[in-house]
């Protein structure tokens, strides 16, 4: 689908933080509106966002037991694999069936990107000198602050070890780079990554 509609997405997302009760399909062409999201019509995924983004919410919430963070948090991934991955589907049963398949493989792939970051934070922060007299909220920002200073291909591959749980395969063949390459640059990078840290800390 086009990056209009990542746009859309976004937008719609925050014209409504709390959400409300949405009707159910009521019997519409569930082809019709698959086959049409799967085209990149935005009027389509519109519909598509009325029907299913409560629903969607209040499945989440039970998936996340009542924690609404991460509920809303899993519902905003459930979108976006939906505009990536949609296809026809013939009726509205087998649709829903999959949207929770992929609401639940959002949230739980959510969870365990959260815990892969902490074990990142924890990871460079371990044997920093003063990290006993920072709180686990300053160095969080002091991490995001030292990642966002990295160049973005940097950034991109440990991100993708440490957030996303991407193998040193997998980052070998999505940068172009041999394993040994990337086993190199992500040794360099997480003693790049201590260094600045520790600078950031000193008085």
């Amino acid at each position: 689908m086009p990056g209009s509609s990542a746009n859309l997405l976004l937008a719609l997302n925050s014209q409504r933080s709390v959400p409300q009760c949405s009707p159910e399909t009521g019997g519409r062409d569930i082809a019709w509106l698959t086959a049409k999201i799967r085209a990149g019509d935005e009027e389509a995924f519109r519909e598509f966002h009325r029907v299913y983004f409560d629903r969607l919410y209040h499945f989440l919430l039970v998936v996340a037991r009542g924690r609404e963070d991460e509920a809303m948090e899993a519902l905003q991934e459930t979108l976006l694999r939906v505009v990536h991955y949609i296809r026809k589907f013939e009726n509205e049963e087998t649709f829903w069936s999959w949207l929770k398949a992929v609401a639940r493989s959002a949230a739980r792939d959510g969870g365990r990107k959260h815990s892969r970051y902490l074990a990142l934070l924890q990871r460079f922060t371990l044997h920093l000198e003063r990290s006993a007299e920072n709180s686990p909220d300053e160095m969080d920002a002091i991490l995001q602050e030292t990642l966002e200073e990295l160049d973005s291909s940097d950034r991109q591959i440990i991100k993708g070890k440490y957030m996303h749980g991407a193998t040193v395969r997998e980052l070998a063949l999505e940068t172009g780079l041999t394993e040994k390459a990337v086993e190199s640059r992500l040794l360099r990078l997480r003693r790049q990554i201590r260094e600045t840290i520790l600078k950031k800390l000193a008085p």
